[in-house]
């Protein structure tokens, strides 16, 4: 059972969280610097220099929500011999994911300015996808629900 469709569209949402750790979820050009919001903090860089920027702020508690969240997705993969709590942690993951993409947006306050004229990076639809692929994977446990209850027909 752990082959079937769902552990695909569970994997796929759990490398989507845990790519938010990379991706930055707003930036905003003022003047010659570049504040980008990451789950993992804000952090500032001059156009034109090489090398990474410095660290402003760290967000840890939405850093280690972001990883918790994703291990979740993660985990839930090896509950497939029981598909009611599999698709019970797949709803809390969504409500879950919801939650974290508000703070997201709380934090994403904490540009310079204001989120006025801010731009949206990837990161700041991943969680939307993340979501999408759980749903999937709920159809899918749906499917191996309706499938198991033919299967016990027939004998």
């Amino acid at each position: 059972m752990i082959q079937r469709i769902q552990t695909i569209w569970l994997l796929l949402a759990a490398l989507t969280l845990a790519l938010m750790i990379f991706f930055p979820i707003a930036f905003k050009e003022t003047g010659p610097t570049v504040a980008e919001i990451y789950t993992n903090g804000l952090h500032k860089a001059v156009i034109g220099r090489s090398g990474s920027g410095v660290t402003v702020s760290d967000f840890l508690p939405l850093f280690i929500t972001n990883i918790a969240v994703a291990l979740m997705s993660f985990a839930n993969i090896f509950n497939f011999k029981r598909r009611s709590v599999q698709k019970k942690v797949a709803i809390l993951n969504i409500v879950l994911i919801i939650g974290f993409a508000f703070w997201c947006s709380i934090y994403a306050k904490q540009l310079p300015g204001g989120i006025d004229s801010a731009k949206f990076g990837v990161g700041a639809y991943l969680p939307a996808i993340a979501i999408l692929f759980i749903i999937l994977a709920i159809f899918g446990i749906n499917k191996d629900e309706r499938l198991i209850r033919s299967a016990e027909r027939l004998r």
